[in-house]
């Protein structure tokens, strides 16, 4: 399967939100009093609410990543096809 165009800049761009957004939401999370038992940054250990938004962060990191390789394999592909003279996916053999 061939993504179009389109689609294929769709998926990097989401990969691209995904790196941009979620880290930035890490430092907040690691900031939260709410994330250590002592209720003071960094110190103590870490409770419920870090580790859970940890494991939120960390998937969310992976499945943009999958998705933004996706869509630059979707790009290649593209300009493959069209460097071979095909100017349709559906025109492939």
């Amino acid at each position: 399967m061939v993504l179009s165009r389109g689609w294929a800049l769709f998926l990097v761009g989401v990969g691209v939100w995904t790196w941009v957004i979620w880290p930035r939401f890490a430092v907040a999370i690691w900031n939260d009093p709410r994330s250590w038992s002592t209720g003071t940054v960094g110190a103590g250990d870490g409770t419920g609410f870090l580790w859970i938004h940890a494991l939120l962060i960390a998937a969310s990191l992976t499945l943009g990543a999958a998705v933004g390789v996706l869509g630059v394999r979707g790009l290649l592909a593209q300009r493959r096809l069209h460097r071979a003279g095909v100017n349709r996916p559906d025109q492939a053999v």
